[in-house]
């Protein structure tokens, strides 16, 4: 089984001014770990772009915060919905990669990571949240996803890998 890890949405036009508040070097940590993890096993770690309203920002304001760490051999995809599936090619790209195991990390946890978990959900994949990988600018949001949800811990992931 293949794991696919989707880091949604971890961009500076989200994230630049809330980086401390958010506790965003927490999260990216997190993210950075799996990762790094995933990708030495061959595994698939994928990067979500939202671009919606692009034509009136900065394109650098669409960047990936550099507390994230990009692999050449990473992919990397656009939406412009919440739902990262929706008018994407994540779903061929997962099924090309035979991915049996979607986890999402990355922000924000009640809007963009939610509607893609159930996106992965409602397309048959076996779909987990990454504990301590996901932020929001309302902190209580974090904990109902956890309570709500499928997630699973670096360690967890660590025993499955090896």
């Amino acid at each position: 089984m293949k794991i696919g890890l989707l880091i949604v949405d971890m961009q500076k036009v989200f994230l630049q001014d809330q980086i401390e508040k958010l506790n965003v070097e927490r999260a990216c940590e997190h993210i950075n770990y799996v990762a790094e993890l995933l990708r030495s096993k061959n595994h698939c770690v994928i990067h979500i772009q939202d671009i919606e309203g692009a034509e009136d920002l900065n394109s650098e304001l669409l960047d990936i915060v550099s507390e994230i760490k990009v692999e050449q051999n990473d992919i990397r995809i656009t939406k412009e919905e919440s739902n990262a599936f929706w008018n994407t090619e994540l779903e061929q790209i997962l099924l090309k990669q035979e991915i049996g195991l979607v986890i999402v990390a990355g922000f924000a946890a009640e809007h963009c990571v939610l509607f893609t978990y159930n996106g992965a959900k409602e397309r048959g994949f076996k779909t987990v949240i990454l504990q301590n990988g996901i932020l929001s600018n309302n902190s209580d949001v974090i904990n109902i996803t956890y309570r709500d949800r499928n997630i699973i811990s670096y360690p967890v992931i660590e025993f499955i890998v090896k």
